[in-house]
């Protein structure tokens, strides 16, 4: 018999990201969800974490079958289900309606992400209303392959979290790296909460020094020892110090450390960047949009 219950923050983080790990495969990446994707969104700090017993998880027994969740807050959704399950899939986009929807000014939105070989949940999402809105490449990068190599300037320095970790010169490089401004703010915890997660590996993290001492390029690493594959998250350079090969030699640094974990690709991102370098696209992730206006779909 199949049960439905909240998502229980503390108690049930392991049990699904176990769940994400045995649901996964190459064809259709479960919607691109992760484990990885899932742990690094619970250790960000925009992380709605107060909501998440929105959250809803569908079990037999004490096997969980299914999982509807966001990545970061309301107004999104992941429909996660195990082989042989998919009779639940129009219970789970009900129940995702439901509880994830977002709301503002007598107006729901929700937006289900889906990858384009996941032709059950296309149909289904078209048959409820939903449009797609949005494409992008997933990339991932063969093992197979050679490393595209970059020489750093040789007053820069390449070295892991392990053998030196500034928090302090961390969030102003991710700061800085992502066009927040050239002045950061002071919140250093969000850096060490997003150091907290129980995968988080130092030795993976690698990050480049520029000849001031500051940090200039930052390539975040994970590992999944199950299905063999490196996911990247994040990478960012200070814009000062960008057209210098350092994105390439910090990625590639970490790249080279995952295959002698034993991985077999790594995911990359949605720039051309990642394709420069040799990444390939296996699929496109799309986001498909339904909103409502007071219990109405609007038209």
């Amino acid at each position: 018999m199949i049960s439905r219950r909240r998502y229980k923050l503390l108690a049930d983080f392991e049990k699904v990201s176990q769940f994400l790990d045995d649901n996964y495969n190459l064809e259709t990446l479960n919607s691109y969800l992760l484990q990885q994707f899932f742990e690094y969104a619970h250790t960000h700090p925009y992380f709605q974490y107060q909501k998440t017993h929105h959250f809803g998880l569908w079990e037999e027994g004490e096997k969980i079958v299914a999982l509807v969740c966001f990545e970061m807050e309301l107004g999104e959704a992941f429909l996660s289900v195990r082989e042989g399950y998919d009779h639940l899939l129009a219970e789970m986009l009900s129940y995702a309606e439901k509880e994830l929807s977002a709301e503002t000014d007598n107006k729901k939105i929700l937006n289900v992400w889906i990858t384009d070989k996941e032709k059950k949940k296309s149909e289904l999402l078209l048959e409820n209303g939903y449009k797609k809105v949005y494409t992008e490449p997933v990339r991932i990068l063969s093992y197979d392959k050679n490393f595209v190599d970059s020489e750093i300037p040789d007053d820069y320095s390449i070295f892991s979290l392990e053998e030196e970790n500034d928090i302090k010169k961390i969030h102003s490089c991710l700061w800085k790296g992502f066009n927040h401004g050239p002045e950061p703010d002071d919140n250093y915890d969000q850096r060490l909460l997003m150091q907290s997660g129980p995968n988080f590996r130092k030795d993976l993290s690698t990050v480049i020094k520029a000849p001031d001492g500051e940090y200039a390029c930052y390539a975040g690493m994970w590992f999944d020892s199950q299905n063999r594959y490196a996911y990247l998250e994040p990478l960012a350079t200070v814009p000062e110090h960008r057209r210098k090969g350092l994105a390439t030699a910090a990625l590639t640094e970490a790249m080279k450390k995952t295959k002698k974990l034993g991985a077999k690709y790594c995911f990359g991102g949605v720039p051309e960047f990642y394709k420069s370098i040799g990444f390939e696209t296996i699929c496109l992730r799309e986001k498909w949009e339904k909103k409502f206006i007071t219990g109405r779909k609007e038209n």
